[in-house]
């Protein structure tokens, strides 16, 4: 409409903006580096799927990731590929899928998990709401985990958020694996989209399959829904679970835990995974 405002964004993960600090009773000027975050829509085969506030950085594990999460491709082979355009109200990544995907996509319409901070807008129904996933990993249930290592891996990832230590407004999820060592790390300013974007690159990368995802968000049950649909059988989260969490991963057979800190954690489910 005419003289409707709009607002610009920007394609960078971050940007530096002028801020007035007020400190003692001293207020003085200084340059902040700060997270964006972009409008990026999912379109698939040509159909607009959904939009969701991203940082603009990885979008093509993004991409990946959010697409076998929600169930809308089976496996990492029925992408065929990503191009990223950039528009006028933000970016849109044309995916092109499997057929067959395209197909179900099409008949399940919104049935969507997870995208927004309550996680159950888009679904239709209740029973579209809370899907349990099923594990897919062939040896979760020897998947061990020794307690020192969720230690030490509370202690290595904070030098590797990257975007978080010049910004401090991004979550992180990261694969851990059993030498306490952070294979792989991927950050936004979403929870939901930072656990995404880790398992695309993890479907991508294929590391070693035993370890965990260190979480330094809250373990709300869309997180534990789309570890354990990755086939991954434990979750540690810095932060608390929600109770619907903690019996979805009782049902998924997911070890939960929460409050992770260099000397302490707890375990909500499965404890037989820890050493």
């Amino acid at each position: 409409m005419p003289g409707e405002a709009s607002i610009v964004f920007s394609t960078a993960a971050a940007n530096e903006y002028a801020v007035m600090r007020h400190q003692k009773n001293i207020i003085d000027s200084h340059t902040d580096i700060i997270a964006e975050e972009v409008p990026i829509a999912m379109v698939y085969n040509g159909i607009s799927h959904v939009v969701m506030l991203a940082t603009p950085q990885d979008l093509e594990d993004f991409a990946l990731g959010f697409s076998l999460t929600e169930g809308i491709l089976d496996k990492p082979s029925d992408l065929y590929g990503v191009e990223i355009g950039l528009k006028p109200q933000g970016i849109e990544l044309q995916l092109e899928i499997a057929s067959s995907c395209f197909q179900r996509l099409k008949e399940q319409r919104r049935n969507m998990t997870g995208r927004t901070g309550c996680g159950l807008c888009g679904s239709e129904s209740l029973e579209q709401a809370l899907k349990i996933p099923t594990l897919k990993l062939a040896n979760a249930s020897t998947n061990k985990v020794s307690s020192k290592i969720i230690s030490i891996a509370f202690a290595n990832i904070h030098e590797q958020q990257k975007l978080q230590i010049l910004t401090g407004a991004t979550h992180a999820s990261a694969w851990i694996n059993l030498q306490a060592e952070v294979e792989l790390i991927r950050e936004d300013v979403g929870r939901h989209n930072a656990l995404d974007k880790l398992l695309g690159a993890m479907a991508m990368a294929k590391p070693q399959r035993s370890g965990f995802v260190l979480t330094t968000s809250r373990a709300s049950y869309e997180m534990v829904q789309k570890t354990a649909s990755a086939g991954i059988n434990m979750l540690v989260a810095i932060s608390a679970p929600t109770g619907l969490a903690i019996r979805m991963a009782e049902q998924c057979n997911l070890t939960l835990v929460g409050f992770a800190r260099e000397n302490s954690f707890v375990v909500y489910s499965h404890p037989e995974n820890i050493i």
